[in-house]
């Protein structure tokens, strides 16, 4: 549990808007000392930060992370399961549903777990940490009227995510999955499920399209900021990923 805390801290302090602003805000603290090193950071922090809220280098960094296409039902005629990962935010208690809900992240992949659940009558497994796992729960049977046959709350990271539902799904005879995360974190996410024993067809959402055109491409905003941090995680994340492997200081 130390490294899952320590992993989490690096990444709130490494990836942008925390990153980039550290880098400025050591410039600020330089100036006096070394005006010349303080600078460099000023101009790296502060224009790192601006070109990631530009919708078009956040394109640029989502084109890099995303490896699959939309799903074609027809690809998944032998899929016995839809898994959904969690990790895209909730809130505990949501006073208008009067229990925890799913934020807008999460919810859009809820929503395509719900839409291939219609579509194709495959059973569903929730998978996060704790209260997130049970506001995916409570979503999908209040909005879509989906009870999910399996829930796993004891999910803190993809790994977590994906050991633990081939735990539940083996349990059952289940081993070909349909799994939903966003397209950025499907490429790493699709390592982790198959090297925990399961097949797995991609059901990516959120996946590029032009947002902004003309010269708006240009200008920052926040969408664009949270897409190049997403994308950015992702693309450190699948190498972190190999070296644990090829390490063996993956934990069991």
């Amino acid at each position: 549990m130390l490294w899952l805390q320590i992993k989490s801290v690096l990444k709130h302090l490494l990836l942008p808007p925390t990153g980039p602003l550290l880098l400025a805000l050591i410039g600020i603290f330089l100036l006096k000392r070394r005006p010349r090193l303080a600078r460099v950071c000023l101009i790296l922090g502060v224009g790192s930060l601006w070109l990631l809220s530009t919708p078009i280098v956040a394109d640029v960094f989502t084109g890099l992370a995303e490896r699959y296409p939309p799903l074609d039902l027809r690809r998944a005629p032998d899929a016995q399961a839809i898994v959904i990962l969690g990790g895209g935010g909730q809130r505990a208690f949501a006073p208008e549903y009067g229990g925890p809900a799913a934020e807008p992240l999460l919810l859009e992949r809820l929503n395509l777990g719900a839409f291939i659940a219609h579509k194709t009558g495959l059973p569903v497994l929730v998978t996060g940490w704790h209260i997130e796992a049970i506001a995916m729960h409570d979503t999908l049977l209040r909005n879509y009227g989906i009870d999910a046959r399996w829930v796993d709350s004891q999910a803190y990271d993809t790994f977590e995510n994906a050991r633990n539902s081939a735990r539940l799904l083996h349990a059952d005879g289940v081993h070909r999955i349909v799994l939903v995360t966003h397209g950025t974190h499907m490429w790493r996410s699709v390592h982790e499920f198959t090297d925990a024993g399961l097949e797995v067809v991609a059901a990516p959402v959120g996946i590029l399209a032009e947002r902004e055109i003309g010269v708006w491409r240009f200008v920052p905003n926040m969408d664009a900021l949270q897409r190049s941090c997403m994308a950015t995680y992702e693309l450190i994340g699948e190498p972190l990923r190999v070296f644990l492997v090829a390490t063996h200081l993956r934990r069991q």
